[in-house]
């Protein structure tokens, strides 16, 4: 037994309340090395010296899933006075320890609670909660200057043809409000129930991440009569609204920095940035803090009471004049933990059940505690599914090590709203990554679509729009219907289609790993209810691979949930062509 391995603190991750009544718990052992892992627990105040001591009772944890280095256990109690004192009995053949907060015993210690991790109470107000709509979700991310041209009259100066040449980072096609509005059955049609819009603000740029005013649309994609109209059609069609904000930084022709490039030291606004000595200067690095190092997106001062007021309202009037669902954050990581504390309250004040969505790219546990962000944009999981089915560049094994890991780094009801993307206008398009080869793209969206969390789909990617590193993957919409590709369409359609109908497709089945094998890099896994489970079983490799249905509890009681037909007793071996998948439903 590794005991250096093992490893637990009772919050975050590995102690939580998934709802005002469950607790879930989490171990972490090294891979491969205890036999079995039981929940030691009980209440602190349950005392009776006639049987011992504290009173305690074992309950069995389940493996949940490993990667490379260690195995995961979860127990799910429910404590009957909402408070739990608690440790863990460890079994290796038969060498027994008992973990607790004070470290490794060989018999189970009753004479003092003291010895345990703690979960002093279990209050409503510290439980995680999300916006149960989201769960449910399937959004659709759309730049708004590439997405569709309704309106010509108000298109920027120099605009060229729709589609007529390659994006760059500074040419216009004119995409506007309008031209969603006319494409929304589109979507509907698709199965989408959520937009993403990149930012929408006055600014100079076609992406709009250096924003000039705030409160203002950008005339290029209509006025606030045009957009109000947008997310009430979104609304009528069962579709929900999340705007970009671009909160770490504004445009280097904002008014506030304007004032201060013009006015130096008497600039009432030279606090609202991070400067560092005055005039301004640009080249050859800017003496202020930017995002990254581009000096047209000067970094503002979140601490600023002034700052944080300002963009506070900006938070509270798009929901209060517009009604928008949610506010994606961009470049979250960089702005101080406190304005997102109170940017949450002035939010879910208005709207409890507004979406609050963070970018962050790395592990966003202090951002995901329940006082601060919903969820965050997955990246560990697109990097995973991109270099398994895309890019072939890991095994199986690889694979479901870094899945287990996305799912352990996490609470639950945190994982159940996490925003799952393949890519983005920030990233190359997924059948550019995936070497054109669709049969890939279509695993990615089965795995994409089947997985826990929120899935989003970038705009174009349905119909097989291609595409390099920005500026590459912002190319016009193609709505040449014979320049789509309506077969990857039907295809998303159908995954949608089949998440919408069977609750287990999405975020109401558990996901268990069933089989992999490096080999031939063939997986098994399932979404598990209590009413049903659903089978998928996927050939990524370019080989046809041959396997039987011992992995199903009642083979003779499946259905194809594809083809939408009873198998009855199923033959003895099925055969998966290269970049193939087969989907089985098991009632109970």
């Amino acid at each position: 037994m590794l005991k250096e391995a093992i490893y637990h603190r009772p919050k975050n991750n590995f102690a939580y309340a998934y709802d005002e009544e469950t607790l879930h718990i989490r171990l972490q052992t090294k891979k491969e090395d205890l036999d079995l892992v039981e929940l030691v627990y009980g209440d602190p105040y349950d005392w009776n010296q006639d049987l011992g001591g504290w009173q305690v009772t074992f309950k069995e944890m389940i493996k949940t899933g490993s990667d490379e280095l260690y195995d995961y256990w979860f127990v799910e109690v429910s404590p009957e006075f909402r408070r739990l004192r608690y440790g863990f009995k460890l079994s290796k053949n038969d060498y027994i320890q008992y973990y607790t907060e004070k470290g490794y015993f060989d018999e189970l210690q009753t004479d003092d609670v003291a010895y345990y991790f703690c979960f002093p109470f279990l209050n409503k107000a510290d439980v995680f909660n999300a916006p149960n709509w989201v769960k449910d979700t399937v959004w659709y991310q759309i730049f708004p200057e590439r997405f569709a041209n309704g309106d010509p009259s108000i298109d920027p100066p120099n605009s060229l043809p729709w589609g007529s040449t390659e994006p760059t980072p500074t040419n216009f096609f004119g995409g506007d409000f309008e031209g969603v509005i006319q494409n929304l059955d589109y979507l509907v049609n698709l199965g989408i129930t959520g937009i993403y819009f990149t930012p929408i603000f006055k600014a100079t740029s076609n992406h709009k991440y250096d924003t000039i005013d705030y409160m203002e649309i950008d005339p290029q994609f209509g006025d606030k009569e045009t957009f109000k109209r947008l997310v009430d059609l979104c609304h009528q069609k069962g579709i929900k609204v999340m705007l970009d904000a671009v909160f770490n930084h504004s445009g280097y022709y904002s008014p506030f920095f304007q004032d201060v490039v013009t006015n130096g030291e008497k600039s009432k606004y030279k606090d609202w940035f991070h400067i560092r000595s005055l005039p301004v200067e640009t080249d050859p690095v800017p003496n202020y803090d930017t995002f990254a190092f581009t000096y047209m997106m000067p970094k503002l001062n979140t601490e600023n009471p002034d700052v944080k007021n300002y963009l506070l309202d900006v938070g509270r009037y798009w929901i209060e004049e517009f009604n928008i669902d949610g506010w994606r954050l961009d470049v979250a990581n960089e702005v101080d933990h406190q304005f997102w504390r109170e940017f949450r309250i002035a939010i879910k004040t208005l709207k409890p059940e507004a979406y609050i969505l963070g970018e962050i790219w790395h592990d966003s546990m202090p951002w995901l505690q329940g006082d601060q962000f919903d969820a965050v944009m997955n990246y560990p999981f697109t990097t995973a599914v991109l270099n398994f089915f895309a890019k072939s560049t890991i095994n199986v094994t690889e694979f479901t090590n870094s899945l287990s890991n996305v799912l352990h780094s996490y609470p639950n009801n945190v994982n159940e709203v996490a925003f799952n993307l393949l890519d983005s206008h920030d990233t190359p398009r997924i059948l550019t990554i995936a070497d054109k080869n669709k049969e890939k793209v279509k695993l990615l969206y089965l795995f994409q679509m089947s997985f826990i969390g929120t899935p989003c789909i970038y705009y174009g990617d349905e119909i097989g729009m291609t595409g390099e590193q920005d500026p590459g993957c912002r190319k016009c919409m193609e709505w040449d219907i014979e320049k789509q590709d309506l077969d990857l369409f039907a295809h998303v359609q159908k995954l949608l289609t089949l998440r919408k109908k069977y609750p287990e497709f999405g975020n109401g089945g558990d996901f268990t790993l069933i089989k992999a094998e490096d080999s031939t890099n063939f997986l098994i896994y399932a979404k598990t209810s209590n009413e049903r489970t659903i089978y998928f079983v996927i050939n990524n490799s370019e080989e046809t691979i041959t396997t039987d249905h011992s992995f199903a509890k009642s083979p003779s009681n499946l259905t194809n949930l594809w083809t939408e037909k009873s198998l009855g007793e199923l033959p003895t071996e099925v055969s998966l062509s290269p970049y193939s998948f087969l989907i089985y439903l098991e009632e109970r």
